[in-house]
C-alpha cells in the first residue's frame, strides 16, 4: 500500500505505467476501485491509497468499489468474498 501523500507525482505515473499500481482506494473508508472511477478521482490527497492487486487491497482490509467494480461489490455485499 502506497500512500498519494507520500509519493512524488512523477515517481506515481512511472509505477502506473509499469504496472506497480492497477488500483486507487480510501483510506477512511476502507473502498478500493480501479484508476479511472470517476468516484474515486473526486477523493482528497490525504486519503487515497495505491495497490498492486486486488488481493493486495483486500488483505489490507478494504472492499471493492460500488462504482467501478459492480460484479466484486455485489459478491462483497452478499457476502460471497
Amino acid at each position: 500500500m502506497i500512500q498519494h501523500n507520500k509519493i512524488s507525482d512523477s515517481d506515481l505515473r512511472n509505477k502506473i505505467k509499469k504496472g506497480e499500481i492497477c488500483f486507487g482506494g480510501n483510506q477512511k473508508l476502507k473502498i478500493f476501485g480501479t484508476l479511472k472511477c470517476s468516484s474515486g478521482k473526486r477523493m482528497k490527497r490525504q486519503n487515497r491509497v495505491f495497490f498492486s492487486s486486488e488481493n493486495e487491497a483486500r488483505q489490507n482490509g478494504f472492499r471493492p468499489c460500488g462504482h467501478c467494480m459492480k460484479p466484486e461489490y455485489l459478491k462483497w455485499k452478499n457476502g460471497l468474498i
